[in-house]
């Protein structure tokens, strides 16, 4: 997340949570997406990782980036953090161990999505390259220890990383080891946003095992396709998760907004300093009972950073977050938009999907996302492998996305953003395989290859 919201209207009663969730409906008309990714920044000469301050840094990187694009920076203190495009609302930001994301701009079509993460690899290579600077795709870094990982200077970051290991093993390496890339779709109502979140949650893991990319840690095959999808099963499951409630009856926004009432904080953000809240209950806070706030109620800023504190695999903001796939090569970052726009944003397709999932239950759901992270696309639920779901939702999305009769400038329509997924299904190995196959072959087992042959 680029930067906290801002927005000090007190908040008085529940029904004020769920209209600011409702407010995100929007009609057909007015549907965006908007893709998120993170990469490794890394030192060119020695493949270690880069510091925050000093000449070859994350604050020079920031620096140069600021000076190229004129965007507004975003501040902690004396610290640049972040920038934010006023006029488009892409931003630029750093996740807890110097991960260098792009949250790009809400745009109508894939077309737009590429050309933007173009524009902006073409902008960060022009800065980084004078400072020896290099970015890698994967969803875990392959050499990293835990403590060779440099920490951002961020308020928030400080109080997630002493409260993790207090409710999970892996929520570090979440935080400073890991990478995903994230697509933000939109939702008519509350019931297309029902039926949306249930299908994205249900074929979550099918884009898990499409994306998997996470094979190595420290040097070695840690025996997994997506590491990163692993380490979210015992980062925090008070704040992660499948959201088996979601299928049930009477959901809506509602509903979430109960759960969300229940989820622990972390922080409370008055000025520019953050309140350590790790814990600690919202709807404490809420009812004006809060033990480091006596009598104070949350204001909408505080609802919109509580909100962006949770992790589900699926998460609902005004708007929908796919959170289940590994960062990867710049080829495959707007797949994974073209995939879930060709799925939402075609009625057909949608129900197609739906048709699927809609009879699975909610440990059969749980059981496929507990095993792709290991078995990728040899996953089954129902006697079917998760390879012949990514065939049949791939064939459903290049239908959806066909329909959409979104062209680019020389007539091609969105179906080509979804090749190299249809790549790796022809070959019935995920990314994380194809990796491996190099680790024991070419490589001669010397992951250290991969920051010559995978740099963006």
């Amino acid at each position: 997340m680029a930067r906290d919201q801002i927005d000090m209207t007190p908040l008085e009663t529940r029904d004020e949570l769920v209209a600011w969730l409702e407010a995100g409906c929007k009609p057909k008309t007015q549907w965006r997406v908007g893709t998120e990714h993170e990469k490794f920044v890394f030192t060119l000469h020695d493949h270690k990782p880069v510091p925050y301050a000093g000449h070859q840094s994350i604050r020079a990187l920031l620096d140069g980036m600021n000076g190229l694009l004129g965007w507004e920076p975003i501040m902690e203190g004396d610290n640049i953090i972040g920038m934010f495009d006023v006029t488009g609302g892409g931003a630029i930001s750093l996740e807890p161990g110097g991960q260098f994301e792009l949250s790009g701009a809400p745009v109508e079509t894939v077309h737009q999505t590429c050309s933007e993460l173009m524009s902006h690899l073409a902008q960060v290579r022009e800065v980084a390259k004078p400072l020896g600077i290099g970015f890698l795709g994967l969803g875990m870094t392959p050499t990293w220890s835990r403590a060779d990982m440099p920490v951002m200077p961020k308020g928030r970051y400080k109080i997630m990383t002493n409260y993790m290991p207090k409710v999970g093993t892996r929520g570090l390496d979440m935080m400073y080891r890991t990478c995903t890339v994230q697509s933000n779709l939109d939702f008519s109502s509350e019931a297309d946003m029902v039926k949306k979140l249930r299908v994205s949650l249900a074929l979550q893991p099918v884009a898990t095992a499409l994306f998997a990319n996470s094979p190595f840690t420290e040097g070695r095959p840690n025996g997994y396709l997506s590491a990163r999808s692993e380490i979210w099963r015992d980062t925090d499951n008070n704040r992660a998760g499948m959201l088996p409630f979601a299928f049930e009856d009477g959901m809506g926004f509602e509903r979430y907004v109960d759960y969300a009432l229940d989820v622990p904080m972390y922080f409370i953000k008055r000025g520019d300093s953050y309140i350590d809240a790790s814990g600690k209950s919202f709807r404490d806070f809420f009812a004006g009972k809060l033990d480091i706030l006596p009598g104070e109620r949350p204001t909408i800023s505080d609802w919109a950073n509580h909100l962006s504190t949770i992790f589900p695999e699926v998460r609902l903001k005004r708007y929908l977050e796919m959170r289940g796939a590994d960062g990867g090569p710049w080829r495959r970052l707007p797949s994974l938009s073209a995939y879930w726009v060709g799925i939402f944003y075609d009625d057909d397709a949608l129900d197609a999907c739906w048709q699927m999932v809609k009879d699975w239950t909610a440990q059969e759901r749980q059981k496929l996302r507990d095993d792709v992270p290991r078995l990728g696309f040899r996953a089954e639920i129902r006697g079917r492998n998760v390879l012949t779901l990514a065939q049949e939702t791939l064939r459903i999305a290049a239908r959806g996305l066909a329909r959409r009769k979104r062209l680019d400038r020389n007539g091609r329509d969105e179906t080509r953003y979804l090749r190299p997924l249809e790549e790796s299904v022809a070959r019935g190995i995920t990314p994380a395989e194809e990796l491996l196959e190099k680790f024991h072959g070419e490589w001669g087992g010397n992951v250290d290859r991969i920051y010559d042959e995978y740099m963006y």
